[in-house]
């Protein structure tokens, strides 16, 4: 840890940026579909391996501190790890998007404290009170009214259900993701060395998947490449490195906490850009998943690092 840690307010102020930051994804996503007139898996996967190629070439001048860092392979190969599971979040979070509205999309993968507790449980000992089991029985509630409402919904996507099971997914890999980036930066890993070997092996794993379900990285008009340059801009260097930074000094479960605020305001903008406005049941489905995953993401005992 740093000689001196930065303040609460500071804390507080770069959570903000990063939460602003991320709530922009579903916008960019549904902008550069619009642009690009394809709506499909392969181009959906195209979006998250271009996201992540294009900040990992940012970060690439990172890899000349390498050698300056002595550190056990243990670090490296969390990281790597946390990277798969970036991977896997993206394809799937993107994807959902195609068939599932902005609100169910991000409300469902936004269920990472749910997981992220039920995790440090398990994997990291660390027992749950029974505020957090109450809280976990009124978000799956929520999400159960989400679904229901999805599958009755013309607006919500093609197969709304199949998109709110790749939320979920999504939500799964990052609450991984986000408990072994932790870790590596606890053995030492410095951020921006984390940062640049996650994202670098989510580029590498996502690579080769958009042409293996029909999509391709060429061809597209300029409008689309430009909304994707955004999502690795905002997104991911600003949203997503400030939450990573934020781990130093939160426990995960904060995080996972500040980014409950990001369907509110990504369904907000989808609203007001797309007019797209999710079913009755879609909405009190979310907003009791939200409040579930707030209880139990403050009763999960997690102490500040």
């Amino acid at each position: 840890m740093s000689a001196n840690p930065p303040t609460r307010w500071q804390v507080a102020g770069i959570l903000f940026a990063g939460l602003l930051a991320v709530s922009t994804a579903a916008i960019f996503i549904r902008l550069a579909t619009a642009a690009a007139g394809q709506q499909t898996p392969g181009f959906s996967l195209m979006l998250a391996a271009s996201r992540l190629l294009i900040a990992a070439l940012l970060l690439a001048p990172n890899w000349r501190k390498v050698g300056k860092v002595s550190l056990s392979p243990e670090a490296w190969w969390l990281a790597s790890l946390a990277g798969i599971c970036l991977a896997l979040h993206f394809a799937a979070w993107i994807t959902s998007l195609v068939y599932t509205s902005i609100a169910a999309s991000t409300t469902l993968v936004t269920t990472n404290p749910i997981w992220v507790a039920l995790l440090s449980q398990f994997w990291l000992k660390q027992p749950l009170a029974r505020r957090s089991w109450w809280g976990i029985g009124i978000a799956l509630m929520g999400a159960g009214l989400i679904g229901w409402g999805d599958a009755g919904s013309l607006t919500a996507g093609r197969q709304p259900l199949m998109g709110d099971g790749l939320a979920l997914l999504g939500s799964w890999a990052v609450s991984f993701h986000i408990l072994l980036g932790r870790a590596a930066q606890q053995r030492g890993l410095p951020l921006s060395m984390y940062v640049t070997v996650a994202y670098s092996v989510a580029a590498l794993v996502l690579l080769p998947l958009p042409m293996l379900f029909g999509g391709q990285y060429w061809g597209h008009p300029p409008a689309a490449y430009g909304w994707i340059v955004l999502m690795a801009l905002l997104p991911q260097l600003v949203g997503h490195t400030s939450f990573n930074w934020a781990l130093r000094w939160l426990a995960p479960v904060w995080i996972t906490l500040v980014v409950l605020f990001e369907p509110v305001i990504s369904s907000g903008l989808g609203y007001l850009i797309f007019g797209e406005k999710p079913g009755g049941l879609v909405l009190l489905g979310a907003a009791i998943l939200l409040l579930g995953v707030a209880i139990a993401a403050l009763g999960s005992r997690v102490p500040r690092t």
